[in-house]
Parts: structure tokens; C-alpha cells; sequence
């Protein structure tokens, strides 16, 4: 048995996949790889479950409040050349509109854009899993919040 201490993690993230009037919601971020486009998303915090952590992730990148309805997937990815490996719960629902508040740091702008016009700039997406997961909504993957479980 391998010693805890030594045990490799996955970081584990969450996004929101929003559609309204034909376009998804995206952040435009400044990346060590430039400036990418990505939707809301981000790291679980140390007590949060995972709906609670993309609520958060969702206001602080796009100054919206967002309601989960579904999971769209889990998608396991990691980065060429790198040791990182993401595991990400993606969720879709509806959000509010902007709220007057600053944007996480490295977040340039929230903004709305067809599923086209997304896929023409693959070359700007922080990940493949951006496009996949968009993919995955437009297929109608949804599946019920109550698949997970938080125990205190």
C-alpha cells in the first residue's frame, strides 16, 4: 500500500454551462498561455461541496448568481506536458443578471457567445474540455443533483 503522504490528487474543479438567447456564457481570462476564453470555473475550496463551490466560482468570475439545475459530466483531463491532472463537475442552470462587483483576478470579462463562434476559436480555449463540455449540454446530457452526495 502506498504511503499517504505520496498519494497523487487530482485538483479537482467545477464549471457552469449557461445558454441564454443562443450563446454561452464565457470568461475571458489572462492565462501564463496568454488570454483564454473558458466558462466559469474553478478550484473546490476546503469545505464546500461541489455545488456550492460553482455557485461561488460563477459570481466571483462573472458577477452573476448562478442556480445548478443538472450536471452536465465529469471529465477527467490533463494538460500535455504537465503533472496536473483536472477533474471537473460541470453543471448547468440559469444565472441572474451582472451585479456591480469586481472580477476575480486574471478575469478580463464575462461575455456571451454562439457555440460557433466558440468552436471557430479553438486556439483560445484554456482547455478542450471548454468545447466538451458545451458539446455535452448542446447533446442534452443532464443528469439530477441529487447523483451527489455531501456528508458533513
Amino acid at each position: 500500500m502506498a504511503d499517504a503522504t505520496n498519494q497523487w490528487k487530482p485538483n479537482v474543479t467545477v464549471a457552469a454551462i449557461v445558454e441564454h438567447n443562443g450563446g454561452f456564457l464565457l470568461v475571458e481570462e489572462q492565462t501564463a498561455d496568454g488570454i483564454l476564453y473558458n466558462q466559469p470555473a474553478g478550484h473546490l475550496e476546503e469545505g464546500e461541496s461541489l455545488v456550492e463551490a460553482v455557485i461561488r466560482e460563477t459570481l466571483e468570475e462573472s458577477a452573476r448568481h448562478f442556480t445548478p439545475t443538472a450536471l452536465v459530466g465529469i471529465y477527467q483531463y490533463r494538460k500535455p506536458a504537465s503533472p496536473v491532472t483536472y477533474l471537473r463537475f460541470a453543471f448547468t442552470g440559469e444565472v441572474s443578471d451582472p451585479e456591480q462587483r469586481p472580477l476575480d483576478a486574471g478575469i478580463l470579462r464575462a461575455l456571451w457567445m454562439p457555440a460557433a463562434e466558440i468552436r471557430a476559436c479553438r486556439g483560445r480555449h484554456r482547455s478542450p474540455l471548454l468545447m466538451q463540455c458545451i458539446d455535452d449540454h448542446i447533446a442534452g446530457r443532464r443528469y439530477p443533483l441529487q447523483l451527489l452526495h455531501n456528508h458533513p
